[in-house]
C-alpha cells in the first residue's frame, strides 16, 4: 500500500521511478500518478500481474480413462474473428451490434485516431459482464490487428467535403489503397464487406485492390434502402416489417429502383391491392414512396447529424448470414456482370443475392422487370462503370 493505494510491485516500481525524478518524498501527486497508471491500463497484465497465474484459479479435471492422468488442454483454434476498419459512428454501431448478437469471438477495431479507437475499445470492454464472452483489440495497424479475420468490414473513409463526386471518390480510393492490400495479406481467406459510400464504386475498388474472387467482396448496397421500404409498407398495412418482402435494387442512392411487382406480404401481391384500394395510387405515388425511401438517410442526418443504428443492424444481419452460412437473400452490391439486361460491364450494384460462409453463393437471375425498370437498371450500370473507369483500377 502506497499513499493509500494498493498496487502491484511492477506498478509500484514504475511509480517510484517516476517519483524519484520529480521530488524527494512521497506526496499527493504520487497517488495521482498511480491512479493515472491504473486508469490507462486495459488489463491486469498492463498493471504488472502475471497472466499465467490467473489460469490456476480453476483446477483442470482429470482426462477420462487415464487413471487421473492430466492431459494439457489445447486452446480452441476455431474462433470467429471480425475486424471493423473505421471506429466512427457507423463502425461502432456495427461492432456493438455484432457483439450483442454474439456473432464474433474476437473483434478488432482499427482507426487512424489511436486515442479514439482505444477509448471505444475500453468502453466495450467495460460492458463485458453484460455480453457473451469476447476478446477485443484496437489500434492503428491494419495488418497486425486484422490478421486471421473471417470477416472484415470497411467503414472508412468517412465522408468529407470535396470539390466534386469524383474528387471524393479519388480520396476514398486512395485510403482503400492503404487498407485493402493489408487486409488481403493478413487475411487471405476472409470475406470483405464494404459499407463506405459511394458503396458500389468502393466495393469495385476493394475487389480490384484485394485480388479476391468477386464472391468474397460485398457492398452493403440497398439492403438498408429495402429495409426502409419494408418499414413504410408495414406501417401502412399494419404488419411486421419482417413479414414484408420488398427489394430496392440497382445503384445505392438516388438512383435506387423499387421492384414493386415483387412486393409481397403473406404471399399476396401488395401493388395490386394498393391500386385497388387507393384511387390515387398511380406511378406518381409510387415514385413519391421511392423518393421518401432513398431520402431517409438525409432526413436522419439532418436531424441527428449522422446515421448509425439502422446500418449497424443491417450489416450485423449480413454478418450473421455470412459467418453462420444461413444462405439468406439480401439486396447487396455484388459483381453484376451478366445479370443486368443489355450491360456486360464489371460493375457492382445491388441485386438479391444468397449469402453464406463462402460469400455470394448466387444472384437472382430471373427478376421480372418492366421495360422501365430494365432501362433504369442499365443506366445505373453505365453511370457506375464510368466512375470505375475513371479510377484507373
Amino acid at each position: 500500500t502506497y499513499c493509500g493505494t494498493s498496487i502491484s510491485r511492477r506498478a509500484l516500481s514504475y511509480v517510484r521511478t517516476m517519483h524519484c525524478t520529480q521530488s524527494s518524498k512521497p506526496n499527493c501527486s504520487s497517488k495521482h500518478n498511480i491512479m493515472s497508471l491504473m486508469k490507462e491500463a486495459s488489463s491486469l497484465s498492463e498493471l504488472g500481474f502475471d497472466v499465467d497465474k490467473g489460469a490456476g484459479f480453476f483446477r483442470q479435471v482429470p482426462s477420462s480413462g487415464h487413471d487421473g492422468e492430466m492431459t494439457p488442454l489445447q486452446p480452441c483454434e476455431r474462433l470467429t474473428k471480425v475486424s471493423v476498419i473505421g471506429a466512427g459512428n457507423v463502425g461502432m454501431a456495427i461492432a456493438q451490434t455484432i457483439l450483442t448478437q454474439g456473432l464474433a469471438d474476437e473483434i478488432a477495431l482499427v482507426d487512424a485516431e489511436a486515442d479514439r479507437v482505444r477509448g471505444e475499445m475500453l468502453d466495450l470492454q467495460h460492458a463485458a459482464a453484460f455480453l457473451p464472452r469476447f476478446r477485443i483489440v484496437a489500434g492503428t495497424d491494419v495488418l497486425a490487428l486484422t490478421r486471421g479475420s473471417d470477416l472484415v468490414i470497411i467503414t472508412v473513409p468517412r465522408e468529407t467535403t470535396a470539390a466534386s463526386r469524383m474528387d471524393q471518390l479519388r480520396r476514398n480510393v486512395a485510403l482503400l489503397r492503404e487498407v485493402v492490400p493489408a487486409v488481403a495479406e493478413g487475411s487471405p481467406e476472409s470475406l470483405l464487406v464494404v459499407v463506405s459510400n459511394p458503396v458500389d464504386v468502393l466495393a469495385y475498388a476493394a475487389w480490384k485492390l484485394s485480388g479476391f474472387p468477386s464472391s468474397r467482396v460485398i457492398g452493403s448496397g440497398t439492403d438498408l434502402d429495402s429495409a426502409r421500404l419494408r418499414c413504410l409498407l408495414a406501417e401502412h398495412l399494419g404488419v411486421g416489417a419482417q413479414d414484408v418482402q420488398a427489394y430496392m435494387v440497382g445503384e445505392h442512392g438516388d438512383g435506387a429502383l423499387a421492384l414493386w411487382s415483387s412486393v409481397r406480404v403473406g404471399g399476396m401481391p401488395v401493388l395490386s391491392y394498393l391500386q385497388k384500394t387507393h384511387s390515387s395510387f398511380d406511378a406518381e405515388a409510387l415514385e413519391g414512396i421511392r423518393r421518401a425511401v432513398v431520402g431517409g438517410a438525409r432526413e436522419v442526418i439532418g436531424l441527428k447529424g449522422y446515421t448509425s443504428w439502422a446500418i449497424g443492424y443491417s450489416v450485423a444481419s449480413l454478418a450473421r448470414s455470412l459467418l453462420r452460412d444461413q444462405r439468406r437473400v439480401y439486396p447487396v452490391s455484388v459483381l453484376a456482370k451478366g445479370f443486368v439486361p443489355g450491360d456486360a460491364h464489371e460493375v457492382f450494384l445491388s441485386l438479391p443475392a444468397r449469402l453464406g460462409r463462402r460469400g455470394v453463393l448466387g444472384v437472382a437471375a430471373e427478376l421480372e422487370l418492366t421495360g422501365h425498370e430494365e432501362s433504369t437498371l442499365r443506366r445505373s450500370a453505365e453511370t457506375l462503370w464510368g466512375y470505375c473507369q475513371a479510377l484507373g483500377l
